[in-house]
């Protein structure tokens, strides 16, 4: 069988073992052990019981890896023995959604195997592609995640399903969570989201910005068009950003949406604003599956366990972006890390 190698070790993040799990270490030691109520979240306190998925970027580390510690802070490692990893196709068109054919993925930190059986299982559905090594090896989305993987995990003997997600329509990202759902609900499995938020600026041909006065159109920044100081670009970028969290947020509860709507809602925002969320299909493909999912009746012995979710709940954790962009000329990514739980 093929080893996937490593391909964007020495560029993305450090090929030397030690200093790759040095800098791994010192992003997750710098998440808070208890972190109150911002703007972007509720009270943080990892490990999050319940957290059945994460959604974290997938950048270079230098640039996102502080914000994706967060997201892997939240997860409790002890009854987690394979994990999903969901991301978006940067290289390939693909109107579905792609598996690995490699057994092993290598990490300079060590070595993750794939789920061969589950994936043989995946494969013979009819509904997902094969890709090649050279596709494989070129997709940086669901490399990125690979060593943080292998770090929290910590040596444990976990299995890994890589699945690359494609350009697919709201129909398509429901049925292939629909198909997943009862895999993502077994309980020892963990599902990464793998997502960027806005990418910023005229070498991304995206520069949406909103005025100060709620009522004003946003528009497209040029050199004819220019932000208003009463509005730095940046933090137009981060209300754009935090509108699609808040849309994400707002299902699940007894008193949210029901995940079909929020679905909806989120392709509406996608349309209207054309945030260029790099991961949105992934994430597409979350909400489809956490429309199939059967509720979790808390314990009535665990006084953490709330009832007023018990349809699940996304909560997002931590926001940031590459740059703060204040000039037509600037350019920023941004990213963000959320917990999901059922």
């Amino acid at each position: 069988m093929t080893s996937r190698k490593a391909s964007h070790a020495g560029s993305w993040y450090s090929s030397s073992s030690s200093t790759l799990s040095a800098e791994l270490d010192s992003y997750l030691q710098a998440v808070p052990a208890s972190s109150s109520s911002t703007p972007w979240a509720k009270t943080f306190e990892p490990p999050v019981k319940g957290c059945k998925a994460i959604i974290a970027p997938h950048a270079g580390f230098s640039y996102s890896g502080p914000t994706a510690a967060w997201a892997y802070k939240a997860v409790d490692t002890s009854s987690i023995t394979r994990v999903f990893i969901l991301g978006p196709s940067h290289h390939v068109y693909l109107d579905g959604c792609a598996l690995s054919a490699c057994s092993t993925y290598e990490t300079p930190i060590g070595s993750l195997n794939l789920h061969l059986e589950l994936i043989a299982e995946l494969r013979n559905t009819g509904r997902f592609t094969t890709m090649t090594l050279a596709q494989d090896e070129e997709e940086h989305s669901i490399e990125m995640h690979l060593p943080l993987v292998r770090k929290i995990f910590d040596g444990k003997d976990i299995k890994i399903i890589p699945i690359l997600v494609g350009s697919i329509s709201k129909t398509k990202e429901a049925s292939f969570g629909e198909l997943l759902a009862p895999y993502l609900n077994d309980p020892s499995t963990l599902t990464i989201v793998s997502s960027d938020f806005c990418h910023w600026g005229s070498r991304f041909s995206y520069t949406y910005y909103s005025p100060p006065a709620p009522s004003s159109t946003p528009v497209s920044l040029s050199s004819a068009v220019q932000p208003s100081p009463e509005k730095p670009i940046h933090i137009s970028i981060e209300l754009l950003d935090r509108e699609a969290m808040e849309i994400l947020q707002s299902g699940g509860s007894s008193e949210g949406k029901e995940w079909e709507d929020v679905h909806g809602r989120f392709e509406s925002y996608l349309k209207r604003t054309k945030n260029t969320i790099c991961g949105r299909h992934p994430i597409g493909v979350l909400l489809g599956a956490l429309t199939h999912l059967k509720p979790t009746s808390p314990s009535s012995t665990d006084a953490s366990s709330s009832p007023s979710t018990p349809s699940g709940e996304i909560s997002f954790v931590h926001y940031e972006q590459s740059s703060p962009c204040i000039k037509v000329r600037d350019s920023s990514v941004s990213y963000a890390s959320a917990f999901v739980r059922w």
